[in-house]
């Protein structure tokens, strides 16, 4: 007997309640806040054929729906605490949820991340979560703190999912274990959930990785009012990537998209701090540039010279 939108719920995505005064189930969720607290709200949608393929194993969309709405709460230093889920099925399939749900819970629970509400409902497959997250008043990293002479860093290595998604394009060939790294990264990325709370005090401002290394610097300079400089051979470079011609190389890092790393400045005098947050939060950082007064973001070489090319950000409504 197919499945209906109720028993849904009660079978793969009811839990009891934990941190929530009232969770799954009713007309609203409750969620306690601590004084002293603010709450961060973030919300992404992932829609299938625009953010993941209909080949992604349901374990790993799991995942991924979550890991890409942590990463938000990383780049603002909120500790992770609650999520609703929407989520539009083509249709009520027992196996497809379950291992969906185990995706999901999985990095829910890793991070104490509670599920407290949501919907469903029939449709082409698109799911929808919305995560709340604490954070103490006055300390959220923003996107508008950069200063001029601050360093520019990143996190992890960006570039990494763009490798697989041109594998599936059918512009790129590689080999086995290139190509299912490749694919981890992008269809399991790692929220810097630690690394986003290790850098409450240290970093002037802060981003996630999204669409792009270029595009998302682009709104740290507009929201500070600043503009940098970033050395492209300073970019951090795996193995993966030293496969690839340098075109494609900086290519994937700077405009690949689904890296979900975090881009963020600090003083100058606070390089040892960005050390040690990072030692802390197990997650390696690399600086690539510096914070200008003058406006604009100017890519050069490891000589100061000029880059000739030009990378441009992923734009859901031109891409």
């Amino acid at each position: 007997m197919p499945l209906g939108e109720f028993e849904l719920i009660d079978r793969y995505f009811k839990r009891p309640a934990r941190r929530a005064a009232l969770g799954v189930g009713d007309d609203c969720a409750l969620l306690r806040v601590k004084p002293g607290m603010s709450l961060a709200i973030s919300s992404d949608m992932l829609v299938e054929g625009r953010h993941f393929l209909s080949t992604v194993r349901p374990e790993r969309l799991g995942h991924k729906a979550l890991a890409v709405n942590l990463s938000d709460l990383a780049a603002c230093g909120a500790r992770p605490l609650a999520f609703t889920l929407a989520l539009s099925l083509p249709s009520a399939d027992p196996d497809f949820l379950a291992d969906f749900a185990t995706g999901l819970f999985r990095l829910a629970d890793e991070h104490d991340c509670e599920l407290i509400g949501g919907d469903t409902t029939a449709g082409p497959l698109n799911i929808c979560i919305t995560v709340f997250g604490e954070v103490p008043v006055g300390a959220a990293l923003l996107r508008s703190g950069a200063l001029p002479g601050d360093d520019l860093y990143v996190s992890g290595q960006p570039g990494h999912a763009r490798i697989a998604l041109e594998v599936f394009r059918g512009t790129l060939q590689a080999d086995g274990e290139v190509f299912e790294t490749a694919r981890m990264a992008m269809e399991m990325p790692t929220p810097r959930v630690e690394l986003g709370l290790a850098l409450r005090g240290i970093a002037t401002s802060a981003v996630d990785v999204s669409d792009g290394l270029i595009g998302d610097l682009g709104h740290i300079l507009e929201s500070s009012a600043v503009g940098a400089t970033l050395d492209v051979d300073a970019l951090p470079e795996s193995a993966l990537l030293t496969q690839l011609p340098p075109s494609l190389r900086r290519q994937f890092a700077l405009a690949g998209g689904d890296d979900y790393e975090l881009l963020f400045t600090a003083r100058r005098g606070d390089r040892q701090a960005v050390v040690d947050a990072a030692w802390a939060a197990q997650t390696p950082v690399t600086r690539i540039g510096v914070i200008q007064a003058s406006e604009g973001l100017r890519l050069v070489d490891g000589r100061g010279c000029p880059e000739r090319d030009i990378y441009a950000r992923f734009d859901h409504f031109k891409t």
